[in-house]
């Protein structure tokens, strides 16, 4: 990249990182094999990568792969179940593990067993209406290549083989319904964001911990200025960047409205706080060894799904249950109960009063959640571990969760869960909004920036990313030799076979 003057008083990059997490640390690893010379900066206000959504503990996302989450396959109006949403989540999660397994070959990563171990993805149901419904979701599911894996059984006792904490104690005059994906993970998106962001700073990336980004405006040259603090010496400064990459989890909304480009137009944000129940006692942790995912109750959003966890922090097992979601006004975690009130603007006004009217059972589901006695909440865990004991768990404050609020085509304002690539006109700047599926799908989604903000390198680096993405380009659900290579691969190399 050509230099040119810009109106700022300190550093100048090709590249700025906002947010220490798991999408920049990508797309900076990315970019360190793609165009090593580039003068790349990243911009954390925590003390340390990966402590907002990307920690263990404040992103339930595992692993998605769209295997046990039934939210992915809903049933029609005609009946069908479709598969479409899963299997595009599956085929993201296909290229995550790729390249994974590439930075693993070129210890760009440490041992796989730190960041990612083999686990078990189960959706368990009960009642006849949503056993019916399980059933014809594994009828759906199998006959597609990406998932011509999947068991199913309304067999208690087969059931209690794959895990026994669900069945244990439970009427067996019941109906019930399991089905099982034998190869799935559990991925700590910490410990996998710390070690690429270490990687980073070896490689030559300025990293600057305890630094809060407050504004972004565009010079007169095209760069962009990017207005910095330093939180340890209150030092003010401004740095220069040909392009800026958004990833600040919930504080992204605020930075790309400062930037004042008019793709962010219209876009909101509502902000859902997760709690969930821990256990970490050896007794009740070793005797499940399955991710297990439920449905939500009627009338109740996608976000509020029930599931219980084995997870795997610094080699250490324990349980999750939950969601328990809960309100704050905050963006982050860490952030400001002045996030929610801020971020309105007469642009995105009408499109979140539009959201609030049109999603009353949100707003009712909140104020369930919120009222909850903690007996109300063991109850919920009963259901999917009917002699759970109560003392042996703990409720624990998760991360915040900003589901974004957009027009639709027609525009009027709509909720949507997920993730949004939000990137200026000319490709000088992306961020990204959303949550769940976020973090398992970060290097799809870094290879879509690619593909959006830099058309003129495109070409030249495809090559390049085929030898770090085998499959880039294809579509393995359309190409199950090439599915069954990949798939294979990526388990040697993560030693999820071991």
């Amino acid at each position: 990249m050509a230099d040119a003057s810009s109106n700022t008083d300190g550093h100048r990059y090709d590249v700025v990182l906002i947010g220490g997490g798991i999408m920049s640390a990508t797309l900076g690893a990315m970019l360190q094999e793609l165009e090593p010379d580039w003068s790349v900066g990243l911009f954390e206000t925590l003390d340390q990568a990966g402590e907002e959504s990307s920690d263990p503990w404040n992103n339930a996302g595992t692993g998605h792969a769209a295997l046990c989450e039934l939210n992915y396959t809903p049933r029609g109006a005609d009946g069908t179940i479709s598969t479409v949403k899963a299997q595009g989540i599956n085929e993201q999660f296909h290229v995550s593990r790729q390249l994974w397994s590439h930075w693993v070959e070129q210890k760009t990563l440490g041992s796989p067993r730190s960041f990612i171990n083999a686990l078990p993805h189960i959706s368990f149901v009960w009642g006849e209406k949503n056993t019916a419904y399980l059933r014809d979701r594994y009828e759906a599911m199998r006959t597609q290549p990406l998932f011509a894996d999947i068991e199913h059984s309304e067999d208690l006792e087969t059931i209690a083989e794959w895990a026994p904490l669900l069945t244990e104690g439970r009427d067996d005059s019941q109906p019930v319904a399991a089905s099982k994906f034998q190869a799935g993970t559990d991925v700590d998106f910490g410990a996998l964001t710390r070690q690429l962001i270490r990687y980073l700073g070896e490689a030559g990336t300025d990293l600057h911990f305890n630094h809060e980004v407050s504004g972004l405006r565009r010079g007169g040259d095209g760069r962009w200025d990017v207005s910095v603090k330093n939180k340890s010496t209150g030092e003010k400064r401004r740095v220069s960047a040909r392009f800026v990459f958004v990833g600040a989890g919930g504080g992204a909304l605020g930075l790309l409205q400062s930037s004042g480009i008019p793709q962010i137009r219209g876009f909101g944000g509502f902000p859902v706080s997760g709690k969930f129940l821990r256990t970490t006692d050896p007794a009740v942790a070793q005797r499940h060894h399955a991710k297990v995912y439920g449905l939500a109750s009627v009338g109740a959003p996608p976000m509020s799904v029930p599931h219980l966890d084995t997870r795997f922090v610094e080699g250490r097992r324990t349980l999750m249950f939950g969601p328990y979601a809960g309100f704050s006004t905050n963006f982050l975690k860490n952030g400001s109960l002045t996030d929610l009130p801020f971020s309105v603007r007469p642009h995105n006004l009408l499109p979140m009063m539009q959201v609030g009217a049109h999603n009353t059972d949100l707003v009712t589901y909140l104020l369930k959640e919120i009222t909850k006695s903690q007996k109300q909440k063991m109850e919920a865990l009963h259901e999917f571990y009917p002699q759970a004991d109560a003392d042996e768990w703990e409720m624990i404050t998760a991360g915040q969760r900003v589901q974004v609020m957009k027009k639709d085509d027609k525009g009027k304002g709509v909720l949507q869960f997920g993730t949004e690539l939000v990137t200026g006109a000319d490709g000088t700047i992306a961020g990204l909004l959303g949550a769940s599926p976020g973090a398992s799908t970060a290097p799809s989604i870094m290879l879509r920036l690619l593909e959006r903000c830099f058309p003129a390198q495109i070409s030249g680096w495809t090559p390049r990313l085929r030898e770090m993405v085998p499959s880039y380009g294809h579509v393995l659900n359309d190409e199950p030799a090439l599915l069954d290579e990949v798939a294979a691969a990526t388990r040697r190399s993560l030693q999820l076979d071991v």
